[in-house]
């Protein structure tokens, strides 16, 4: 199966421009996708853009993460509906550096044929002088276009409005496509279905700019078969840190997929090849009350985030709590489990007090 073909099966490709598969199958090419670094860690949600990176790396492709020092000073207004708290310069470059070390476990920027590159694009934005952007790049923009987008038509039709600062952000991403067209030769730029405005955009100013062809493919936007809103639970974000998340929570997380999910969700954030989906489909269907299908996702899920000590950790945690005797865990077990657990505190009875 080829790289698109792959991605096809797996349900990953939302939409794509004309001309992705062949450009695909006929060369090695580089891509990027963008991550916003409004938090120190990455969420369970970014799985999926991240997991693209990894399996265009896997076909001999070079994949390039661009973190958002730059343009997450701004904030995308695509998919909200309020404007975003602006963060300092201080705490931006403080996310960047975490979400930077969470990136090296999935994408090898060590190989010698197509090596990953890690990149923040405050190192080309933050030399952009006002006058000079507007010259150079805001000319090759309609106003007309801009308006008729769907993420700020909604705003515009908010009570809150849009600022002139998340208006102009797509001009921000466009540019940062047309920075990487000129340095790294990439020619494909991924990202999340709501992101099919900023990335076309992107490619219309290579195209005005260099006379340069430069193509788009989007992925799903993840939701829940009850309606819920993917990676949230009640204690909040499901985050890939296992500072801010629990190895234990992070698996209890995926265990808990609805089955309706689950199979989607095997082939959206696992490395396990048709057959074996398949395998656990129909094991699932046979006895959906062993829950095969979720297992296996929370397995390979937390191995991928966690590593192996990870999955240990977390699985050793579920069957002593689920099973009633945590005699057998270590103290820093319990406290790295307990956080987010039921739990009480009695007074200490020392011997003999009763």
């Amino acid at each position: 199966m080829d790289l698109y073909g792959e991605l096809a099966w797996r349900g990953l490709i939302y939409d794509a421009t004309e001309g992705v598969r062949e450009l695909l199958a006929r060369e090695k090419i580089t891509a990027y996708i963008g991550f916003d670094p409004t938090a120190s860690s990455l969420h369970v949600g970014s799985l999926l853009p991240i997991l693209a990176l990894a399996r265009l790396q896997q076909f001999g492709h070079a994949p390039i993460a661009v973190v958002g020092g730059g343009t997450g000073l701004i904030g995308d207004p695509s998919g909200k509906m309020s404007e975003r708290q602006l963060l300092t310069a201080e705490q931006v470059e403080a996310n960047v550096e975490g979400i930077r070390r969470q990136l090296a476990r999935f994408l090898d920027f060590e190989s010698t044929t197509a090596p990953a590159r890690l990149v923040n694009n405050a190192e080309w934005l933050s030399k952009l002088s006002a006058i000079s952007f507007m010259r150079d790049v805001g000319k090759h923009f309609s106003v007309n276009a801009m308006l008729a987008r769907e993420s700020v038509k909604r705003r515009i039709e908010s009570d809150e409005g849009i600022s002139y600062t998340e208006f102009s952000y797509a001009l921000l991403q466009a540019y940062d496509y047309l920075v990487l067209y000129d340095r790294f030769k990439c020619t494909l730029q991924m990202g999340g279905s709501d992101q099919w405005g900023n990335i076309t955009a992107g490619m219309d100013l290579i195209r005005r700019v260099r006379g340069g062809k430069a193509y788009g493919l989007v992925l799903p936007l993840i939701t829940t078969a009850s309606g819920a809103k993917f990676g949230k639970t009640e204690a909040g974000a499901v985050w890939l840190d296992a500072q801010l998340t629990r190895p234990y929570e992070f698996y209890q997380f995926w265990i808990n997929t609805d089955d309706r999910d689950a199979v989607t969700y095997l082939k959206f954030f696992t490395y396990l090849p048709p057959d074996r989906i398949a395998e656990l489909e129909a094991a699932a269907a046979r006895e959906p009350e062993r829950r095969p299908a979720q297992r296996e996702l929370a397995r390979e899920v937390t191995r991928l985030v966690h590593g192996d000590a990870g999955v240990r950790e977390a699985e050793a945690a579920t069957a002593a709590l689920f099973g009633g005797d945590i005699s057998g865990m270590s103290v820093d077990q319990l406290l790295r489990v307990f956080p987010n657990v039921p739990s009480w505190t009695t007074p200490y009875a020392p011997e003999g007090w009763l």
